[in-house]
């Protein structure tokens, strides 16, 4: 019994004289997948990553935070350590986070309005929402 491919299955198998042969590795480059839209998944996941609005305090609150930060003034050469919570605008886009750090505050900025750290990184007074610490726990219990 003949079949179709009797005449060529035992044939060695052909190697190109002028092409040298492949890798492994560029052979299977071949067959990766193919991203089209390049950047596609970064964008989604930057539309996905949450954001919150700044608070505006109420007068209340704005009220209490304003004595807390001129008791501060009034404490600054004791070099207190304290709890600063505060809005973190988001460099991408609306919104932001809020964070809370603990700090030694340097001095108080009046003119650019900003608390200057120890590290020297500064906090504007306008985004801080609250502080805490033990110098304020006898004041403001």
């Amino acid at each position: 019994m003949t079949n179709r491919y009797d005449d060529i299955i035992n044939l060695p198998h052909p190697v190109s004289k002028t092409h040298p042969k492949m890798s492994m590795a560029n052979r299977a480059a071949q067959f990766a997948p193919f991203a089209a839209l390049t950047g596609y998944n970064a964008a989604i996941k930057e539309t996905a990553r949450l954001t919150c609005e700044k608070i505006e305090l109420d007068e209340d609150s704005q009220a209490l935070l304003d004595q807390k930060q001129q008791f501060l003034v009034d404490c600054l050469s004791q070099y207190p350590k304290i709890s600063i919570t505060y809005f973190q605008a988001d460099k991408k886009k609306a919104g932001g986070r809020y964070e809370t750090i603990s700090a030694t505050v340097k001095k108080i900025d009046e003119y650019r309005r900003c608390f200057i750290l120890m590290d020297d990184s500064t906090i504007p007074l306008d985004d801080i929402i609250n502080l805490d610490g033990e110098i304020f726990r006898n004041l403001f219990s």
